[in-house]
């Protein structure tokens, strides 16, 4: 099974992916799930997972990275864990009815 990072973005709490492109100098946070780094095994993993953190650490732009199981279904990846499916496509709740539609707070 492959893995790959994924985090909260502090600047508005939506779900980012570490992306391809990432290096340990050059960190790079996406938002399409498709975009993400893809760890083939435990090693590479946590060496994906040691990169987050430290990015985490040092510049303060995304929170709590973590590890998921993803497969490769046809031309896109998807998360394993009905929890990271919920997390990449976002709310359950409908936005046009109740407090959500009329701007209140929870």
């Amino acid at each position: 099974m492959v893995q790959i990072v994924i985090a909260s973005r502090l600047a508005d709490g939506r779900v980012v992916f570490l992306a391809k492109s990432s290096t340990a100098e050059d960190v790079v946070w996406a938002a399409l799930i498709g975009d993400s780094k893809i760890a083939a095994d435990d090693r590479a993993a946590s060496e994906l997972l040691s990169i987050a953190e430290a990015d985490a650490e040092a510049r303060h732009l995304i929170v709590d990275p973590y590890l998921i199981e993803v497969e490769r279904a046809a031309t896109e990846l998807q998360p394993t864990k009905y929890r990271e499916v919920i997390r990449c496509l976002g709310p359950t709740i409908r936005v046009d009815v109740g407090k959500q539609a009329e701007g209140a707070e929870a």
